[in-house]
């Protein structure tokens, strides 16, 4: 299913140029960078103030929310306001429920955003209901007849319009029909867009978001291909929604926007965090030109068989006995011999302290790699100990061997006796890990004779590319060996967040590779953080709460910040537990997509708990709503108490 232009090179999209206002976006114009106000729309001051701010970062569009008629009459003031200050940038009215106010303010911004979740049909109820093959067709004419007229307006005053689907908001009719799925969300949007092209209007950018990067980028993928089959070229406006704040932010977007961007898909996009808005532009502006250095980067041409972007299937691997790996994603931190005697090493590897010697944590690095031989003395000394503790050691005086693919195809095989590699175990053919580069598929052959059990993968060109291609070949010879990623990078700590979650993330949501090893001139507690963040965002390997919270705007009934901080703080231990924050009602509960647990603005000073997309309890006090949720947590048996605090690492007696 044909979804970009080309799967071994990187090659932009052509849509069609849709104007907001005077900011042109698809075409031939670069990828637009889009942020939202977190004033209250009616407040008029207050919501130039943060655009004029926005414009000031990078911003090139700006969004406010408008959910009823006192924030369109606002919007009036808004861009006239703005226009008296000297900007011009466009301004976007974000509708959710209410047509009439979309009528209204369409006469004063550039772009409407429509949710075809919620625009015309009520807040989904996730009950099961029977659609016959009329009663389907119509509720599509019931959608024509009360979409019609926004579409007609818009074509008229000529503004765009983004036709802006979300996971968590598709309507009973989609989800008993497609499910609540990225072909639930394609149709949903489709469903508009066929309105829009019955009446000749074309100024349409479509979005397709969700909290779950490997949900959104299927989603886009299969609009794509969508629109290629249809003859469609409708550009794109990407975004992972809610997607928190802090580093786990910027992770996610970068997983989801950067995986299409190095596909060449996105005319306009927006990194969601719940942070203060002009804090979203850098990360934008750093991810663009990312995807810009991509362009015409690539492989050879290869043919693509066993990667679908309509299902996720991971490879059948065989894990090693004697490789410290984990089942669900393993972590590897690249050391050196100097790092070995730091005596912050065993913090820096995420090892706890136990009697004066480490201990596995939950996210304690599975194995580390030996960039330089080992000296002998001290260094061998903690590489025995991390041996014993249950921390492999690849490399030249490891427990593992690790070659180059040149070593492994001249002949440099293991014996299976005890070698020189060997630190106090004897080494076999099976512990034989190798590292693949940039070296051609013929190359490649020799793997198929020496039966590696552990492959790194380390391409230093068009990684994203370059690893598609040998995942392929693997997969086409039937090698059932385990691959880590292993890209090491050399730019800033804020591009490595970005770079890596992109070219990494894209390959693990797509269900290749088996885990990660970052390298580069940073920390190893900054590598083994990021590592653990990237094989959670890209839904394998779970080792804290994943917390699932919006980026605020006008709507937001609390200081989604402070309260986000503030249940972190209590709930961060508790692995395999999504939380979702939601600052008002729009977000909740079909927002919260996938989440276990969500705590929901309802009204001022209320809060309403959900169980999934239940509501358990609604209209709870601000002031005792944190500690209600903590007691919803117990009563479903999720709760863990936190580990104590554990006191600096220090050297064990003797090492």
């Amino acid at each position: 299913m044909r979804y970009c232009e080309s799967v071994h090179q990187t090659k932009r999209f052509r849509t069609r140029e849709v104007k907001v206002g005077v900011v042109g976006v698809g075409g031939d114009n670069p990828v637009r960078i889009q942020s939202m106000t977190t004033s209250s729309t009616r407040d008029v001051e207050a919501t130039i103030e943060q655009v004029v701010r926005l414009a000031d970062e990078g911003c090139e569009i700006a969004r406010v929310t408008v959910q009823g008629m006192k924030e369109a009459e606002a919007c009036e003031h808004i861009k006239n306001g703005l226009l008296r200050r000297g900007y011009d940038i466009p301004l976007v009215a974000d509708i959710h429920f209410f047509p009439p106010a979309a009528m209204y303010v369409v006469e004063f911004v550039d772009k409407v955003r429509v949710n075809p979740g919620n625009y015309v049909d009520k807040r989904a109820q996730f009950k099961v209901i029977e659609y016959d093959d009329a009663t389907y067709a119509a509720e599509l004419e019931r959608l024509e007849e009360k979409f019609s007229p926004l579409v007609e307006k818009c074509k008229c005053l000529k503004r765009a319009m983004r036709i802006g689907t979300n996971h968590g908001s598709l309507s009973d009719r989609i989800m008993n029909r497609y499910g609540d799925t990225p072909a639930g969300m394609v149709e949903s949007a489709v469903e508009f867009a066929r309105v829009c092209r019955k009446l000749d209007y074309h100024d349409i950018i479509f979005s397709m978001k969700a909290s779950n990067p490997q949900v959104m980028v299927q989603a886009y993928r299969l609009l794509t291909a969508e629109m290629i089959r249809l003859g469609w070229n409708y550009p794109l406006h990407l975004g992972v929604t809610e997607a928190g704040e802090g580093e786990d932010g910027r992770v996610k977007s970068a997983m989801g926007i950067g995986a299409l961007l190095l596909d060449g898909l996105g005319d306009t996009i927006r990194v969601s965090l719940t942070e203060d808005p002009w804090y979203e532009i850098d990360p934008c502006q750093r991810l663009v030109k990312f995807g810009e250095e991509y362009l015409g980067v690539g492989v050879e041409p290869f043919e693509e068989t066993h990667r679908h972007i309509d299902q996720i299937v991971r490879r059948d691997v065989v894990l090693p006995q004697n490789i410290s790996m984990h089942r669900d994603g393993t972590v590897i931190v690249p050391v050196k011999n100097a790092d070995l005697v730091n005596e912050n090493i065993y913090t820096e590897l995420g090892l706890g302290l136990e009697g004066g010697l480490p201990k596995i944590k939950l996210t304690s690095a599975d194995s580390v790699v030996l960039v330089e031989p080992l000296v002998k003395g001290a260094v061998v000394d903690r590489v025995k100990t991390l041996v014993d503790v249950g921390v492999s050691a690849l490399g030249d005086g490891g427990s593992v061997a690790l070659k180059t693919l040149k070593e492994a195809s001249d002949g440099h095989k293991l014996s299976k006796t005890a070698s020189r590699f060997a630190v106090g175990t004897s080494v076999t053919a099976d512990s034989l890990a190798v590292v693949v580069a940039d070296e051609d598929p013929g190359e490649w052959e020799v793997l198929l004779d020496i039966k590696p059990s552990l492959i790194l993968l380390a391409p230093t060109r068009a990684r994203m590319h370059a690893s598609r291609r040998f995942f392929e070949w693997l997969q086409s010879k039937e090698v059932n060996t385990p691959v880590i990623l292993y890209f090491t990078y050399d730019c800033s700590q804020e591009d490595v967040v970005l770079r890596a979650s992109a070219e990494a993330g894209t390959l693990l949501c797509d269900g290749l590779g088996e885990g990660i090893c970052l390298d580069g001139p940073y920390s190893r507690d900054f590598l083994r953080a990021l590592s653990f963040t990237v094989l959670q965002a890209a839904r394998m390997r779970t080792t804290r709460t994943d917390f699932i919270s919006c980026p605020s705007c006008g709507r937001t009934l609390f200081n989604l910040q402070d309260v986000t901080a503030r249940i972190r703080s209590r709930t961060a231990h508790l692995p395999g537990v999504k939380i979702a924050i939601m600052g008002c009602i729009v977000n909740g509960p079909g927002e919260m997509a996938d989440a276990d647990f969500g705590y929901v603005g309802s009204k001022p000073g209320m809060i309403d708990l959900y169980v999934g997309k239940e509501r358990v309890e609604r209209n709870i006090d601000f002031a005792d709503a944190d500690d209600r949720l903590i007691e919803l947590i117990k009563s479903h048996g999720r709760w863990v108490e936190p580990e104590p605090e554990e006191e600096p690492s220090r050297l064990p007696a003797g090492v």
